[in-house]
């Protein structure tokens, strides 16, 4: 191996380090604001009652508004039971909220894809593909026409991704590489690793970069024994 590829190689591997620990920080606030609503649950409740028994129902709806907005920040989207799945989506759709970002998405997967793919490598993929979406949407000056679409289901025994978000520029192309135009640090490596994970096992990738918006197809083999 020459010394380009090493360098490249550090460069990937410190891209990937830094990427799982920054889905585990945002899982860890999401989970964190879980818990907090949760303690605050029975306070919540008392006070409804209150407002109930003292006949202060205009009181009592603007309590229920104000809970509705709070309950908003903290509700889980995405609730297959496979835990990787889970925790990558609702943590990433919370975060585009935040940054105006409409997100419809569905998934429907098994609890457990067995040996089928590492949570390393599902975490890499679908953890790149979200983020490449939100960046892209934070582009968009006008924050009505931010969106981003998400399904994941088991298609003919593969493991199916598809993720379209709006967008306000073209990607670069080279050959069959994309590149982003973010922060110079790891310029690139998010689309690259994403590639190199479907190659791992042996799936199949389609990227459609057209006017105004940007979608990726994934499908990765999944073994007979869960295969759907």
């Amino acid at each position: 191996m020459s010394f380009f590829s090493k360098q490249i190689d550090k460069r990937i591997a410190a891209y990937q380090r830094e990427l799982i620990e920054t889905h585990y920080r945002e899982v860890e606030n999401m989970y964190r604001q879980t818990r907090g609503w949760r303690h605050d649950y029975r306070n919540h409740i008392q006070t409804m009652k209150a407002y109930l028994q003292m006949g202060q129902y205009e009181k009592l709806s603007q309590y229920l508004s104000e809970l509705e907005v709070d309950l908003n920040t903290v509700d889980t989207v995405i609730k297959t039971g496979n835990v990787v799945i889970d925790a990558i989506l609702n943590s990433k759709i919370s975060l585009a909220k935040h940054q105006d970002i409409q997100v419809k998405a569905k998934a429907i997967v098994p609890a457990d894809l067995g040996n089928s793919i590492s949570e390393v490598d599902l975490s890499i993929i679908l953890g790149n593909l979200m983020d490449n979406a939100i960046e892209a949407c934070q582009q968009i000056p006008d924050k009505k026409d931010r969106f981003i679409r998400v399904y994941i289901d088991i298609l003919k025994g593969q493991l199916y991704l598809y993720i379209m978000n709006s967008s306000c520029q073209r990607l670069i192309r080279t050959g069959k590489i994309y590149r982003t135009t973010k922060n110079e640090k790891y310029h690139g490596f998010g689309l690259l690793r994403v590639d190199k994970m479907v190659e791992k096992y042996e799936g199949y990738l389609n990227r459609q970069d057209e006017e105004g918006v940007f979608a990726t197809e994934v499908m990765l083999p999944l073994i007979d024994t869960i295969r759907a």
